[in-house]
């Protein structure tokens, strides 16, 4: 392929890669949306193997890796549950900042070939210094969310003395050894400095990350989508290749808008969220002045009742949680909302932005189940009409449907918005016990009068309350 059709080939696929972020704006066009980056990233693929920078020689080493990297994506796509998607994306996040130090320290041991002197050889050594200390952060912050997410960590913020003094010396020891890394006269005199910075990076990225409480995952989770984007327009840089420039662009800042979006449905900025200690772990105990502590007895419900209720409401909306991922029980929430549109209930979803262990997660698992798209509404669409729902049934969720985010300015989550679900005539949560959720707050919801719990599986559960419809 000659270097005029492969840079047509990479313009095409650059097209299509743009095409396939509009289509992922929409549910109704995700699918093809995926179709798009697929065909891209096939274009892409062929366009860079079969172009004029690669050998013949080496092309059965690339056709190798293909074979085995496609091989285990294939694996994960059959093997991982949807409730394992969060965890397995901060991996593959991981795996792009292992991907950009890697080439970073091979362009550099091949620099005196590519830039012998002058100002491009700088420039160059720029580009490997920031590309690897952007994949560092994100491959060791990544392996640490994974961890997290997948319960291999406690979610319990860890908060060093001074960790923000810290963070700063790291920077100044960062700059420093970066001004040694330019001035190097030679390979093994920059690779001293090189290596220092990239130790320096992967234990910032731990301590970012572990810093960060489990009630900000879900943007921690977008926040890593942005790097692993920055960190693959840094290897583009390096290895001047300016598709994986402009793509590595179109995932950082989509990635940095996702974040700022989270950032604003959680009523906290992008700092705050990396300072971190927001969540995890259980509530620690009431201080003197601290947040108020629910009061009251909580009223539980049996299937069967909760199968009335629902049988004689006109208006229903279902708030689905991280709960109904463990469960799966999304299925069952999707024959049960069949069962009553046929009967003529008016049933909608309502979906908080940061409902679940990452973005979309409940939209993917509904969607999964073939719940229609025009019945799944988002927080700010479904909010003002819970004053004339008649049942509200919340699977699994706590911290979003929490009404201490409004009433009390003490707590933790103060000012977060949330689904306003203790205004509906009826509402119905659904837990395994009376636990606390993912951010460590205690829920007042529980004690109200108009809320009955129904404790169990929620899958279990929701199957005896579709058994109890269809009796």
């Amino acid at each position: 392929m000659t270097a005029s059709l492969a840079t047509v080939s990479y313009i095409g696929a650059t097209i299509l890669f743009i095409l396939s972020l509009g289509g992922l704006a929409n549910p109704e066009t995700a699918r093809r949306g995926n179709l798009f980056g697929m065909v891209g990233m096939a274009i892409a693929v062929l366009a860079t193997v079969l172009g004029p920078r690669v050998s013949a020689a080496g092309i059965p080493y690339i056709v190798g890796a293909l074979v085995v990297g496609g091989g285990i994506g294939l694996f994960a796509a059959k093997k991982v549950q949807m409730t394992q998607m969060p965890e397995l994306v901060a991996l593959m996040h991981s795996l792009v900042g292992l991907a950009a130090c890697l080439v970073g320290f091979a362009s550099y041991v091949d620099t005196s070939t590519v830039f012998p002197t002058g100002a491009e050889k700088v420039i160059h050594e720029v580009e490997i210094y920031v590309g690897i200390l952007i994949g560092a952060v994100t491959f060791s912050g990544s392996i640490v969310a994974f961890g997290k997410l997948s319960g291999k960590i406690g979610g319990k913020p860890l908060l060093l003395p001074a960790r923000h003094w810290l963070n700063l010396a790291g920077l100044l020891v960062v700059i420093w050894f970066g001004r040694a890394f330019l001035q190097a006269h030679d390979i093994p005199a920059g690779m001293g400095p090189l290596l220092v910075m990239t130790v320096i990076a992967l234990l910032f990225g731990v301590h970012m990350v572990m810093a960060i409480g489990g009630a900000d995952m879900p943007v921690v989770v977008s926040m890593l989508n942005s790097y692993s984007g920055w960190a693959a327009a840094a290897t583009g840089f390096m290895l001047s290749n300016d598709l994986l420039i402009v793509v590595g662009a179109l995932v950082g800042s989509s990635g940095a808008i996702l974040s700022y979006i989270m950032c604003r449905a959680m009523n906290r900025n992008f700092i705050s969220v990396i300072a971190g200690g927001f969540g995890g772990g259980a509530p620690a105990p009431k201080a003197e002045g601290g947040a108020a502590q629910p009061e009251g007895e909580v009223t539980p419900v049996s299937a069967a009742e909760t199968a009335e209720l629902l049988r004689e409401a006109k208006n229903v909306i279902i708030v689905p949680g991280y709960g109904m991922a463990v469960a799966q029980a999304q299925h069952t929430v999707y024959e049960i909302t069949k069962l009553l549109r046929e009967k003529g209930v008016n049933v909608r979803f309502g979906i908080h932005p940061v409902a679940g262990r990452m973005p979309g997660h409940m939209n993917v698992l509904l969607a999964e189940a073939k719940v229609p798209y025009d019945i799944v509404l988002e927080m700010d669409e479904i909010n003002a009409d819970f004053p004339d729902t008649d049942v509200t049934m919340v699977i699994g969720a706590n911290d979003i449907v929490n009404p201490a985010a409004q009433d009390d300015p003490t707590s933790p989550i103060a000012g977060m918005p949330v689904l306003e679900v203790w205004k509906a005539k009826t509402s119905i949560v659904m837990k395994r016990s009376m636990a606390s959720g993912y951010a460590g707050v205690d829920n007042p919801l529980f004690y109200k009068d108009n809320n009955r719990m129904l404790f169990g599986d929620a899958k279990k559960m929701l199957e005896e309350v579709l058994a109890a419809l269809r009796s």
